[in-house]
């Protein structure tokens, strides 16, 4: 499944379930606290607010975003970028955890021909924010995921901000166990790069002030409504769908690789130094 696929894919899911297709903003908008658009719900931060009404009460978009911020993950991982594009889809006051769980589940398990990803459920691990209670009990009790794929992870981890005051949230995070050749058993807590985490489900209903890493700011109290904002790596869905064994291997990226090889006489893969 292409990149093309996946987007048009995840767009439909979403827009027949009563979602309003948005296009991807720019990637500078009017926003001073920010350089770059870095998250797909950057567009919709007034209507998280309440500074604005929003048109549509479940909105669903795939975002162009840069994470500055990142740069210094790319090269240490195969799986980040400082560009990338987020698919997400974002609920104003309307359904919140009960239907923003059912909804992932269904789109990334759900078979090809039924409109889904076809991921195999058992490769599915989840992640939930440390005293979500109610989180874990949806995903166990009526997903029907094992207690022991579904992990608490604290605030650095399972709490969401955009990194300066503004709408926050716990969140819950699914991973998909690439195979022990990738790296140890355990879950998400032992090997982020084996169980690779592919969609952020936001639950955003705080609001949050000035602080200091991803754990050390305060909760200023609740927004005018809960809300939800998911993100999916569209590039990481890529890799696992098309097999290969990271971001940069995709349809999208592949041709640049191949170039390089051609116009520097090596094949890539065939030495980590060639590589470099």
């Amino acid at each position: 499944m292409d990149s093309a696929q996946i987007r048009a894919r995840f767009l439909s899911f979403f827009e027949k379930r009563g979602h309003e297709i948005v296009p991807s903003a720019s990637l500078i908008l009017d926003d001073p606290t920010l350089l770059f658009v870095n998250a797909g719900m950057v567009p919709f931060k007034p209507y998280f607010l309440g500074e604005a009404p929003a048109p549509y009460s479940r909105a669903t978009s795939v975002q162009k975003v840069v994470r500055t911020l990142d740069i210094e993950e790319v090269g240490k991982t195969t799986r980040h970028a400082s560009f990338f594009q987020m698919a997400g889809n974002f609920s104003f006051g309307d359904y919140f955890k009960a239907e923003a769980i059912p909804l992932a589940w269904e789109l990334l398990t759900g078979s090809i021909e039924d409109g889904g990803y076809g991921f195999e459920s058992q490769r599915l691990w989840v992640t939930v924010y440390q005293d979500d209670d109610e989180s874990e009990a949806i995903w166990r009790d009526v997903v029907g995921v094992p207690p022991e794929r579904i992990q608490r992870r604290g605030m650095e981890d399972n709490y969401w901000s955009m990194g300066i005051p503004g709408p926050c949230g716990p969140c819950s995070e699914i991973y998909y166990d690439r195979g022990p050749e990738f790296g140890r058993e355990g879950g998400p807590i032992a090997d982020e790069n084996r169980y690779l985490e592919v969609w952020n489900l936001v639950f955003m209903q705080f609001e949050r002030g000035e602080g200091a890493g991803k754990n050390d700011f305060p909760i200023l109290g609740p927004l005018p409504a809960a809300n939800i904002d998911t993100g999916m790596g569209l590039e990481r869905m890529a890799a696992i769908l098309q097999g290969v064994e990271n971001i940069y291997e995709i349809d999208t990226t592949r041709g640049i690789l191949d170039t390089a090889s051609v116009l520097t006489s090596t094949v890539y893969g065939a030495a980590e130094s060639d590589d470099i």
